[in-house]
């Protein structure tokens, strides 16, 4: 089977189930565990948004100037507290107000410890499965992006927003009672957010008192004890046993391969 590859679609089960997209196709990954597989990039890379051709892809899949022209590839999507919407240079305003200025949730997260992080609200339990959490507990909803990047700054002041990979893909992190440390949070955070709401309104952030924790497993049977990334670039040829699959990653007994960082390349896939 042969396509350009896009991220690997999830769906919350026990386990996770993933298929693989190769353009209009799809591969159930879950069935292949244990089995050879081999993905071939041919050389070709096309941009994920104009599908021109393209010899090197930026921000996962785009070429150079729709990454630098599409307001989906600009700064504030990775540090959305800095959003200059309100000055008026968004690249596309329009595509801002379809994106931007709808319901986000503040979450956390345990992956490869606890972290904080923002999605939209649409975009549940896909984020935490692409991070590879096997918990999640969303704790603030909010009305656009923004305002969800301002409370992830304040909770980042006492809890990391990142996720170690290599740590994600040894080994499941041991469970942690995410209601407590959202109470914690909440606490040491109670100034900062009490200022965002007197700025911004009474119904611009809800706290989500009675959330519950979302529960993930993955389909792993063996979690390697090295971590070696492989790279479709300097090794165009990619084959090995499929182990599992954890967040964007497809583990296999020669390595682990992110599939999001190749979106856009054309691969030959077997099995």
């Amino acid at each position: 089977m042969q396509g350009q590859l896009k991220k690997m679609h999830s769906y919350l089960d026990n386990p996770v189930q993933y298929d693989l997209p190769l353009s209009n196709q799809k591969v159930a990954l879950n069935p292949l565990i244990g089995k050879l597989i081999q993905l071939n990039h041919t050389g070709c890379i096309f941009c994920i948004h104009c599908n021109k051709p393209i010899k090197k892809s930026y921000n996962q899949g785009y070429c150079y100037p729709c990454f630098i022209s599409l307001a989906q590839c600009d700064m504030c999507i990775m540090k959305p507290n800095t959003c200059h919407y309100a000055a008026g240079t968004c690249r596309e305003p329009a595509w801002g107000e379809e994106f931007c200025f709808q319901p986000h949730l503040v979450y956390l997260a345990n992956s490869s410890n606890i972290k904080v992080g923002i999605t939209r609200h649409t975009q549940t339990p896909t984020r935490w499965i692409d991070q590879g959490a096997t918990q999640a507990l969303p704790i603030f909803k909010t009305q656009s992006r923004h305002l969800s990047g301002l409370i992830e700054i304040a909770l980042g002041k006492h809890i990391s927003d990142k996720t170690n990979w290599q740590k994600m893909l040894k080994y499941e992190a041991a469970t942690i009672d995410l209601a407590a440390k959202r109470d914690q949070l909440v606490t040491l955070c109670a100034a900062e957010i009490a200022d965002i709401t007197n700025r911004f309104g009474q119904q611009a952030i809800e706290f989500l008192a009675d959330a519950q924790a979302v529960d993930i497993h993955f389909p792993v049977t063996h979690y390697p004890t090295k971590i070696k990334s492989l790279c479709l670039t300097k090794t165009p040829e990619i084959s090995g046993v499929l182990l599992g699959i954890k967040g964007q990653y497809l583990l296999l007994d020669t390595g682990v391969i992110n599939i999001r960082k190749y979106t856009g390349y054309e691969i030959k896939f077997s099995a």
